[in-house]
């Protein structure tokens, strides 16, 4: 059956709401990470300030166990969706998501219960972190699987609801950090977001307890380990995938470490990075779907390895940029031009790394190949970021850890497309 055949006015419908009900879990994971990303300084205050020096990197070692957990949750809630349905880990990843969301935004603080609190803000990123380890392959598998054509048009989807993510918590940022004085902030204002996000939840439970499995799923035989399967028979698709997530999980968490690098090491007021997140978020929500609709005619891997190269060559220039001007103007400059790379490149994933599993292990593999990539390559950055900034005192180590993520994100397409025959 043709690809049009399929495009009915039901399987269209279904798209749709998959489309919608995969954005939401994707809105809320990430808009959790941004503003606990965002709002690091803040968070150092509150739970690590006898800490000294040495706060900023407590809190970002405490963002980091998020993403060490991720690759667990992937390989638990991934080779759950492969046994029990996509449907099933959908419903489970977002309740989970909430409690990790509701612990961060209720947690007492140093001042209330001492070191329990970070004790706690820790708890809440292994849960979130175990969480959205399932999350992404299993929306991402549910939206492929459901999407009758256009298939890399409607993953791309999710990387815009993480541009949404990224401008609503900038949004968020700039606003709280505008409007209220400094003591208001530290005392409560950075709960705001997390209680604002938690009002996702609700509405994305209920969508999703209403969709209907995908009809790839049911056609095939479902493993008794995927996870197993996975490990025995596509090694090789798991670690070229791994390092293809490069520049997209590094772009992210370049530009969620900006209001950071701005206010510790540029004397530029926070309020200048979190306008370029909204810049770079505007770029992403707009720009995804666009770029998906070019991977469906082109390949994923072909526009995916430009953005590579371009990421590889702008690097110093964009750092320069930042570290020559010294201004709110160059700031958000190069944060935009991080976000046009990260559009170009993280679009097209999601659909490329849905082609490289079959289905009876897609959700398990996509799981644990992004979350591999992801806690390898992005969600320690930060926490390298600050110490490598500590150690050289070279505000120019940015770019070249970037620059290096680039040269691997490159191997990792050289070997998709070569060995693996994906365009």
């Amino acid at each position: 059956m043709t690809a049009t055949a399929q495009a009915t006015p039901e399987r269209l419908a279904a798209a749709r709401k998959a489309v919608i009900s995969s954005s939401i879990g994707a809105a809320l994971e990430w808009f959790d990470i941004i503003v606990y990303a965002s709002f690091a300084v803040v968070i150092t205050r509150n739970f690590f300030p006898d800490a000294g020096e040495y706060g900023l990197i407590y809190t970002f070692a405490t963002f980091a166990t998020t993403y060490l957990i991720r690759p667990l949750g992937g390989m638990i809630l991934g080779s759950y969706a492969d046994r029990k349905g996509r449907k099933n880990a959908l419903t489970l990843t977002l309740m989970l998501m909430m409690v990790g969301t509701l612990l961060m935004a209720v947690a007492p603080t140093y001042a209330v219960v001492g070191v329990w609190g970070g004790v706690i803000i820790l708890l809440s990123r292994l849960i979130q972190g175990f969480s959205a380890g399932g999350e992404f392959g299993t929306a991402t598998t549910f939206l492929i699987e459901t999407a009758p054509h256009k298939k890399m048009f409607y993953a791309s989807w999710q990387i815009a609801a993480q541009g949404a993510s990224m401008l609503l918590a900038s949004a968020f940022g700039f606003a709280l950090n505008t409007w209220l004085t400094e003591e208001a902030l530290n005392d409560w204002g950075w709960r705001v977001p997390f209680f604002v996000g938690l009002l996702i939840g609700p509405v994305g439970l209920y969508i999703r307890a209403r969709l209907a499995e995908p009809e790839e799923l049911g056609v095939q035989e479902r493993r008794k380990s995927p996870l197993g399967a996975l490990l025995r028979e596509h090694w090789g698709r798991l670690l070229a995938g791994s390092a293809v997530i490069g520049v997209a999980t590094i772009s992210v968490y370049m530009i969620l470490y900006m209001p950071t690098f701005a206010i510790t090491n540029l004397d530029i007021p926070p309020t200048a990075a979190y306008l370029g997140g909204v810049v770079a978020g505007t770029i992403t929500i707009f720009g995804s779907p666009y770029v998906g609709r070019l991977a469906d005619r082109v390949g994923p891997a072909r526009i995916m390895t430009w953005a590579a190269v371009a990421a590889l060559v702008l690097a110093w220039p964009i750092f320069q940029i930042i570290v020559s001007l010294r201004s709110v103007a160059g700031l958000v400059i190069a944060i935009g031009l991080l976000g046009i790379i990260m559009t170009f490149y993280f679009a097209p994933l999601p659909g490329l790394l849905s082609n490289m599993f079959p289905a009876e292990v897609r959700g398990t593999g996509l799981s644990v190949t992004y979350n591999v990539g992801v806690t390898v390559l992005g969600g320690i950055a930060p926490l390298v970021l600050t110490w490598l900034l500590e150690v050289s005192g070279n505000l120019n180590t940015p770019s070249v850890y970037y620059m290096a993520i680039a040269v691997l994100s490159l191997v990792g397409l050289y070997f998709v497309r070569k060995r693996y025959r994906l365009s």
